[in-house]
């Protein structure tokens, strides 16, 4: 997945120098895979040479990543590992194994193939040029589980989703977090009973709505409709700001989420009443000056080629928050889904495995290839500075407190200019669409915003 073509490559430890030049995207067409719709040859002659290139690049991303996804990443037991908002000491024994479930409960996207055809083209995978699609959606889902399961609830495991993937010890750890921070409660129970009914019916809704149908809200095929009005088509790169838009595209119109709300920031800045207007648009009978649960997606870019060090500790700050569900970003081409990080490692989840597509429509269909149990890593440095930084409020009081403690967080740093700004008022809209994608947005400190056209920008961005 290309994020930015001209800086270097890196990749993850199990992978040599040599694969460098061997990225998902170089098996594609030089126009990219969209050009399998619009070639001029017969539907058949399409179709056939779109299914093989399909399989072809299918079957290298399964054995470039299959692999490295057996190898356990090197987690150091002298400091502690922070995923979102909370703190784990793998030294401790109930720790460590709270740590390991809560991140094997994280819902894991990745590359599918053999779905159906995707509208107006004959692509049957997103594999070699969706993985920021998948990435958005593993945000989102940290989101809709925040939103929609018992507060407070961090880490549960059902033998639905590990039979096959994972050891059980015979003492089933369930991780909460209350006032005081991170509480440990260890019980022995049967493994049909450490997701109630309701809980697992819950969880299987939300994976449901990520299925790779037409008919899934939050799927590819749905995520892929919505960017054609962004300019975007099936086989192109996404970047992380466009992607925001189409998630947000994609929550208003889904009739599963009616109070449930998605804000992306524009020119680094999130507008308090802003804000409240979407909420009493999109929630009937709900007064403006209240705010009622929302995601918060605030896109930026942290430096020219390469990451800016100076903000290394303010995206530190930021993971330690328990109102972050996350950061779409990753490394140059390619896109990762940072969850937490331990002392300069960046903690993730990959979504460049391509697996068969799920039957969601099957009673008790297998979650299993939804759940990944070993975190990676890599270092701050090797980041890619666009991103997308994602935040979650329950309601009126999480929001405000999440106003404080995330200013609070950003603007700490004297040498630097804040990553994005929170501001009473409305946006001023000025010309041009808020999505366009042959423009970027230069902060200057003792200037106005200035918006500068530019042909060859492969996403809006925000330069700090």
């Amino acid at each position: 997945m290309v994020m930015n073509r001209s800086a270097s490559s890196t990749y993850s430890e199990s992978q040599s120098a040599a694969d460098e030049y061997m990225d998902d995207w170089l098996f594609l067409p030089s126009t990219s895979a969209a050009s399998l719709c619009h070639e001029e040859e017969s539907r058949e002659d399409v179709e056939e040479r779109g299914k093989i290139k399909s399989k072809l690049v299918s079957a290298w991303n399964s054995v470039k990543y299959g692999l490295s996804f057996k190898q356990k990443s090197n987690l150091s037991k002298s400091s502690p590992v922070m995923m979102f908002g909370k703190s784990y000491q793998l030294s401790d024994r109930g720790e460590n194994e709270c740590f390991h479930r809560s991140f094997a409960a994280l819902l894991w996207l990745t590359y599918r193939r053999g779905f159906p055809q995707l509208s107006g083209c004959s692509l049957t995978t997103d594999s070699g040029w969706g993985c920021l699609l998948r990435t958005g959606q593993m945000l989102l889902a940290r989101g809709l589980i925040l939103h929609l399961m018992p507060q407070g609830l961090t880490c549960s495991v059902s033998h639905h989703m590990f039979k096959d993937d994972m050891d059980l010890p015979e003492s089933r750890a369930l991780c909460t977090q209350n006032s005081t921070g991170l509480r440990k409660s260890v019980r022995k129970l049967s493994l049909g009973s450490l997701l109630d009914r309701r809980m697992e019916s819950t969880h299987r809704k939300v994976v449901s709505w990520f299925a790779d149908h037409p008919s899934a809200p939050f799927g590819v095929h749905k995520l892929v409709e919505f960017g054609k009005s962004l300019g975007k088509k099936a086989g192109d790169w996404y970047g992380p700001s466009i992607v925001a838009h189409i998630l947000r595209k994609a929550a208003e119109a889904s009739s599963d989420l009616p109070n449930l709300v998605i804000y992306v920031a524009q020119d680094c800045t999130i507008y308090i009443d802003d804000v409240k207007d979407l909420c009493g648009r999109r929630i009937s009978g709900i007064s403006a000056a209240s705010v009622q649960p929302i995601i918060l997606l605030v896109p930026v870019r942290l430096g020219g080629q390469e990451l800016n060090p100076a903000y290394i500790a303010c995206v530190k700050r930021i993971l330690t928050l328990e109102y972050c569900i996350g950061i779409i970003g990753g490394k140059p081409k390619h896109s990762l889904y940072f969850v937490g990080f331990q002392d300069d490692h960046l903690l993730y989840l990959d979504p460049h495995y391509c697996q068969p597509m799920v039957d969601i429509t099957k009673s008790n269909f297998p979650l299993e290839s939804f759940h990944c149990k070993s975190p990676r890593k890599m270092p701050f440095s090797r980041m890619d500075p666009s991103c997308t930084i994602g935040f979650y409020a329950k309601g009126q009081k999480d929001f405000e407190m999440l106003c404080r403690v995330v200013d609070e967080a950003v603007s700490t740093s004297a040498e630097t200019y804040p990553i994005f700004i929170f501001a009473e008022g409305h946006r001023r809209v000025g010309e041009g669409s808020q999505t366009s994608t042959n423009s970027i947005t230069y902060i200057q400190r003792k200037t106005k915003l200035r918006r500068v056209d530019t042909s060859d920008s492969m996403d809006e961005f925000v330069l700090l």
